[in-house]
């Protein structure tokens, strides 16, 4: 499933489900990421991964596949009651048959990507590779950079554990005091294919002093490394703040992509 995920992500691309989103719940542990995980198979392959997250269902599809209605209307049929809102692909035939079947347009969410060909500029900051010799300040910035964050080293290490994370990093960035001040995990979904920041945080002691930007450098440059084609975020079009870091670190912001909402009657 992992692989598909990562075969179907390209350069430019439908901005979708990547393995790094599934990377990152595993987290909550194996059975807790395959809880969540659905898949749809077109002629014995799989066409289709929905990832569960919280109310929403985040769907990729398989470029071939994007506009099979019968894949479409399999889809559109299996989403469970407990789903609010739908993540889909932009042109993907789900996202018309959902608004056929009454789903409205929801939150907007921005994709920015950056192309890596060209070395990444230095981000001003100390970076180093979280390990598990070394989780402290990762997730210390990691729980104070979100509001409830529930975050653990011990999930920490489950995340570490997953399959997903072979091709990934966690990096935390200090300033010239050596204050941990920003995090980031990166994705890659193989050689020549974009990869996902996800997450990206700032400790909330430290805002606006342009350690975002300078973490979203960081972090495009280890995709780099990975041998990633390109960086991937996504952010509600409503954090404009977030779109306009990512823009100054040279990322691109597409179209925004509205999820689809469930009928309320």
């Amino acid at each position: 499933m992992l692989s598909a995920l990562g075969q179907w992500q390209s350069v430019g691309g439908a901005f979708q489900l990547h393995p790094g989103d599934i990377g990152w719940q595993w987290r909550f542990g194996a059975l807790a990421t395959a809880d969540a995980v659905q898949t749809w198979d077109v002629g014995g392959a799989i066409a289709a991964v929905g990832f569960r997250d919280g109310p929403t269902l985040r769907i990729a599809i398989a470029p071939a596949s994007a506009r099979d209605a019968g894949l479409a209307a399999a889809m559109c049929g299996d989403i469970s009651p407990e789903v609010a809102s739908v993540e889909a692909p932009s042109g993907s035939l789900v996202r018309e048959d959902l608004a056929s079947r009454g789903w409205s347009l929801g939150e907007e969410w921005v994709p920015l990507e950056r192309d890596l060909s060209a070395a990444i500029e230095d981000c001003g900051l100390e970076v180093r590779t979280a390990d598990s010799s070394s989780l402290e300040d990762r997730v210390a910035v990691q729980r104070a950079s979100f509001e409830g964050s529930l975050f653990t080293a011990e999930r920490w290490r489950a995340m570490a554990e997953g399959p997903a994370y072979a091709s990934a990093r966690c990096l935390v960035g200090y300033d010239e005091h050596g204050v941990a001040v920003a995090t980031a995990t990166v994705w890659s979904a193989g050689e020549g294919r974009p990869g996902l920041l996800e997450p990206l945080g700032v400790h909330s002691e430290y805002r606006g002093r342009g350690f975002g930007r300078a973490m979203t450098l960081a972090a495009a440059g280890a995709l780099r490394e990975l041998g990633s084609a390109s960086a991937l975020v996504g952010t509600p079009k409503a954090n404009v703040a977030a779109v306009a870091t990512y823009a100054s670190a040279g990322f691109v912001p597409r179209a925004p992509v509205p999820d689809l909402d469930r009928p309320t009657s």
